[in-house]
């Protein structure tokens, strides 16, 4: 695994980015620099960030900007076989305005929202730059030797106790009549809505190239274990794992990436969390490593919410086998990205392009969660 290298994610130069980010910085901030541009090399698969410092116009003495360390986040470069066919950045920065303004949950400052593809060749927005750490992808945080990996018993259960305490409050605290910007088209309840829009998502995927029958398989198998009552929806973050958390220590210091929020009930976002640590746990068994089993269990994170909000998670065996489906669909998405840049050679057998064939069909099978520890 570790020889694998990390796919493409954009054809664009830093250095060239660095020179037109200065230059509409200084119409934001007349006279101030962007200066020390740098691309994190743990840059997502799908927008990507920019990290840079404001520097102050000369003459400013010891007057600051508003904010001296920012992050961008920048569409996904239309050139590099993006990972999701539309990039709405204005709707990621209303959706994290609105959280900072109507939760206790640390988001970072949005700072400016520029939607003319004109300055950097896509839509982007700047927020304030948090200081901490992120549990890693790559090698995944399930791995020997990196932070988490090392750290106490205690220090990760107070990191996962935190964590899905950042659900709670997200669910219980935003209200969902403030974010019907994030309703998904389509008729039905939320749930059939989020659904349909990973079936038309899929079908995208697959336009023109091979179709995955691991894929259609799940979506089958997901009908079948459809829940009777989904509830009532509420704000999902949509992308909710501890790989998009910035701990202080081991609490959250800063809640990222919103760019998958939607309306939908609450064990979407749940299900989510459960079945990514079970993504790198899974892979790192396979590569000979214990990794983490008893972190972020799925039998403790329904108990710490139920105690947090109330509600007992419901239908998780649906839930969690709709994460790990919707995984898929991106998964499949990154090889034919792969494939396009002449890194991997499509398969006869394009299941085998999903890392995590093995524990979807178990999934889709119902034989998964009788083996998982």
């Amino acid at each position: 695994m570790a020889a694998v290298p990390r796919p493409r994610t954009t054809t664009r130069d830093p250095d060239e980015l660095a020179h037109r980010l200065t230059a509409w910085l200084g119409i934001r901030l007349p006279g101030a620099k962007a200066v020390d541009v740098t691309v994190p090399a743990s840059n997502g698969m799908s927008s990507e960030t920019l990290l840079f410092d404001i520097e102050p116009p000369e003459g400013a003495g010891h007057r600051e900007p508003p904010l001296r360390a920012c992050a961008l986040r920048l569409a996904a470069d239309p050139a590099a076989y993006t990972v999701f066919p539309v990039y709405d950045m204005a709707r990621q920065y209303r959706t994290m305005r609105l959280v900072a303004d109507r939760s206790d949950l640390p988001v970072p400052k949005v700072l400016w929202l520029e939607e003319d593809p004109g300055p950097l060749g896509a839509p982007f927005f700047v927020m304030e730059r948090v200081a901490g750490r992120v549990p890693p992808d790559v090698m995944p945080y399930t791995y020997e030797g990196n932070w988490l990996h090392a750290a106490s018993d205690g220090e990760r259960e107070r990191l996962e106790a935190a964590t899905i305490g950042l659900l709670a409050r997200l669910h219980d605290q935003v209200p969902a009549a403030e974010v019907q910007f994030l309703a998904l088209p389509g008729e039905g309840d939320a749930l059939r809505r989020h659904v349909m829009a990973q079936r038309a998502y899929y079908e995208w995927v697959v336009d023109g190239l091979a179709r995955s029958p691991l894929i259609e398989d799940a979506f089958d198998r997901i009908e079948e274990l459809w829940p009777r009552d989904p509830g009532t929806p509420v704000l999902n973050w949509g992308d909710a794992r501890i790989g998009n958390v910035i701990y202080d220590g081991f609490e959250p210091a800063a809640v990222l990436d919103w760019e998958m929020a939607a309306l939908a009930p609450r064990e979407v976002d749940l299900g989510w969390t459960v079945y990514l640590h079970r993504f790198f746990q899974d892979l790192t068994v396979a590569f000979g490593q214990r990794g983490l089993p008893d972190f972020l269990r799925r039998d403790r994170i329904e108990a710490r919410y139920a105690d947090l909000t109330g509600h007992t998670p419901r239908d998780m065996d649906f839930y969690t086998l709709y994460a790990a489906l919707r995984h898929a669909v991106v998964m499949l998405r990154i090889a034919y990205r792969q494939a396009h840049f002449g890194e991997v050679a499509v398969p006869a057998d394009p299941d085998t392009l999903i890392l995590h064939h093995g524990s979807l069909r178990a999934m889709v099978q119902g034989s998964y969660w009788d083996r998982a520890t």
